[in-house]
């Protein structure tokens, strides 16, 4: 049985939380989170709090040796439109970068 967590709008860059999402994937979700204790990214504690929440969607967060992360991918969000001082009193436009991030947890390894 499969189950999902979906984070949005997440002010992280998707190609950062992609290079994170690489080590988990295909995992059991207790190896998972093992291995993000380890990881010095700014993305782990939304990555860590997402799988968490697979977990417990999928009704195995006491026993997360039973359930495997089938699917973890983050895409584009939405850039968050922001202007910084420019010269001779203008403002210079730029843009940050959100992702949504969704992580699928099976019972079966996938």
């Amino acid at each position: 049985m499969e189950s999902k967590a979906i984070s949005r709008f997440a002010r992280n860059s998707y190609r950062k939380v992609n290079q994170v999402l690489s080590l988990i994937r295909g995992k059991r979700v207790s190896e998972a989170i093992h291995i993000l204790s380890f990881v010095k990214k700014g993305s782990v504690a939304l990555i860590e709090k997402t799988l968490k929440s697979a977990a417990a969607n999928s009704g195995h967060l006491k026993n997360p040796e039973l359930i495997f992360v089938k699917k973890a991918f983050a895409t584009m969000g939405p850039p968050i439109k922001r202007m910084r001082p420019g010269a001779q009193g203008r403002g210079n436009p730029y843009k940050r970068k959100t992702c949504h991030l969704t992580i699928v947890v099976s019972d079966k390894r996938g």
